[in-house]
């Protein structure tokens, strides 16, 4: 069979990929080493809704969409000192319902998906799987962090990976869940994200929905700090409330810009293959859906992966790395900072909201005053600051030494 696309990879960016390329007149063929019932995430994550938008899909309904609306709480540590952000764009989805949906979309509009498929190298035109060889004009690598390496990307540093995890939970009592909200100034349906709690980069994010409780955590185990499945595990334990899980999951998260090489002339990477996760709160089910679309346009158009990845770079490049650095800062402060943060407007409902929805904070001309004086405020955390810049100044001279004697070797 002479093929247009084949795609590694039927998780949420895969299958949107699939679909896409199906609707875009391309003959796509999307494979997964899973069975595709059980392809890609099966947990809860926060998504733009922005992102829909520019993906071309509709946005969740139903049981897909676990809840959107009510306050979030971004909280120094444990509390009390926190910034309220009011109705964010942000919609929690059920990712095992959206991975469904999308391929079923993408069957409806032409493309064939096959599980259970493990794939080999790409030779050319040709892709090596135990389905048998598979020629096409294009692959794409949407098979994750650890998965099919069709560009033979670089591995993630461990100290740019964040160990996350998601459960959805029965609850136990009702009333000592509605007392915990209580206690922590929140209400059923808002969003507690107790932040700073083991090492800068960490959260654990408590949302009450009915007689369920959403609980996401992550934190950088290789800066010394337990891991998110630790973090949930431990806060389950002091809090009876909780009950028998009902779905979830665990996974590490890249964490650093992403890849400045996302494509070749017949390969290209989208997702976490590609690490295109906004890094502040490394969340890459948006940029995947947005990463498909474009992918699919440039194929179409004719200017092949190389055209997708140049309009990616140029659309979100910038933004991505404005936070990545923000994250590294961020990995850097404990709580005490946190707080000098929000004490000095510095992190306030809007740069809170914008980095929730994935976009620049909007800065009100009359709003440049006060930042200034909060950036006095918080001068004490310039030392960190200035200490990143430096650690990044000399691995990047290192980095460039080191290519630079691979290519003479």
């Amino acid at each position: 069979m002479s093929l247009d696309v084949v795609i590694v990879g039927a998780g949420t960016a895969g299958a949107a990929a699939a679909l896409a390329c199906a609707k875009a007149g391309l003959r796509t063929l999307c494979v997964d080493r899973r069975p595709l019932a059980e392809a890609g995430a099966r947990w809860v994550n926060g998504v733009a809704a922005a992102h829909f938008d520019a993906a071309g899909l509709a946005r969740p309904e139903a049981s897909e969409l676990r809840s959107a609306g009510g306050l979030f709480h971004l909280v120094a540590g444990w509390g009390p000192k926190r910034v309220r952000v009011a109705r964010s764009a942000v919609l929690e989805v059920d990712m095992r319902a959206l991975g469904a949906r999308l391929r079923a979309l993408a069957e409806d509009a032409g493309a064939e998906l096959l599980g259970e498929v493990s794939v080999g190298t790409v030779d050319g035109r040709t892709l090596d799987s135990s389905a048998g060889l598979l020629r096409a004009r294009y692959f794409v690598d949407a098979s994750g962090l650890a998965g099919a390496r069709l560009l033979g990307q670089p591995r993630v540093r461990r100290e740019d990976l964040c160990a996350a995890a998601q459960e959805v939970r029965r609850v136990r009592d009702p009333g000592a869940a509605r007392a915990y909200f209580e206690r922590n100034a929140a209400a059923p349906g808002d969003a507690l994200c107790f932040t700073g709690i083991a090492g800068g980069y960490s959260i654990v994010n408590v949302r009450l929905e009915g007689d369920e409780v959403s609980l996401l955590t992550g934190s950088i185990p290789a800066l010394g700090h337990p891991s998110g499945r630790q973090l949930l595990d431990d806060f389950v334990a002091g809090e009876r409330w909780i009950g028998e899980v009902v779905f979830g999951g665990a996974r590490p998260i890249p964490l650093c810009a992403p890849l400045a090489r996302l494509a070749s002339e017949n390969v290209a990477l989208i997702g976490d293959a590609g690490c295109q996760v906004f890094a502040a709160h490394g969340s890459g089910i948006g940029p995947g859906l947005v990463a498909a679309r474009l992918l699919a346009e440039a194929l179409a158009r004719g200017e092949g992966p190389r055209g997708y990845a140049a309009e990616w770079h140029r659309r979100y490049g910038r933004l991505f790395g404005a936070y990545d650095w923000f994250r590294r800062f961020s990995s850097l402060l404990g709580p005490a900072d946190l707080e000098l943060l929000l004490d000095s407007g510095l992190l306030d409902d809007e740069s809170a909201r914008a980095g929730l929805e994935q976009r620049l904070p909007a800065l009100a001309p009359r709003a440049l005053p006060a930042k200034l004086a909060g950036l006095y405020r918080a001068r004490r955390l310039a030392g960190p600051l200035a200490g990143l810049v430096a650690r990044r100044a000399s691995n990047r001279v290192a980095e460039a030494v080191t290519r630079r004697t691979r290519d003479r070797a």
